[in-house]
């Protein structure tokens, strides 16, 4: 078994809404960790957890990331991470596949389907195996909980329902401690 482990600084979570029906506004995850574990060296067929910190939302705007925060969108305080835990692969991992898990945002769980497109796998400069992948969704905010909304004078909401959330992750392969500590015995 093989456990890679998400680089958080390499690592991007963001997320696209409409606003007042017209605008999209974009925002991100400044906090994300996790792990991959497979048969192999090669992310596949894998289990894959991802935990993202809720109060690390960021939308360019204070005000509106504090409004995210309360109780009124993500209740950070009582529901303070969103948890994404797969469940399946389906397709080519070396290339573009389906990956289907349990996404859960404020205690609320449901099965969503993720394209990914593998970006390839390297070694950095100080011998670390990473691999990249990107993951495309769209859920529906109203099925995790996410209800509040403002209807407009002129017709329509202030915040819309479909979420357009994008991920692209930097892998790092973890050295198991019996093979770190062979490699320290052989260089000592």
């Amino acid at each position: 078994m093989t456990t890679w482990q998400i680089d958080g600084a390499h690592t991007s979570v963001e997320f696209a809404v409409k606003h007042l029906m017209i605008a999209t506004v974009r925002g991100r995850f400044g906090k994300v960790s996790g792990t991959v574990t497979t048969i192999g060296e090669a992310p596949g067929h894998a289990a894959v957890a991802v935990t993202i910190d809720v109060a690390s939302v960021d939308t360019r705007e204070s005000q509106r990331d504090a409004h995210l925060r309360s109780a009124d969108f993500f209740d950070a305080e009582k529901f303070p991470t969103i948890t994404f835990i797969s469940k399946r692969t389906v397709g080519d991992v070396d290339g573009s596949f389906r990956l289907i898990g349990d996404l859960t945002i404020r205690g609320s769980t449901r099965e969503v389907e993720l394209e990914v497109t593998s970006e390839g796998r390297t070694k950095d400069p100080w011998g670390n195996k990473r691999a990249g992948y990107s993951a495309r969704t769209t859920i529906h905010r109203k099925d995790f909980g996410l209800t509040w909304n403002q209807l407009l004078e002129a017709g329509g909401v202030a915040v819309g329902d479909e979420v357009r959330i994008s991920l692209d992750l930097e892998l790092v392969l973890q050295v198991d401690a019996p093979v770190a500590s062979q490699v320290a015995t052989a260089a000592a």
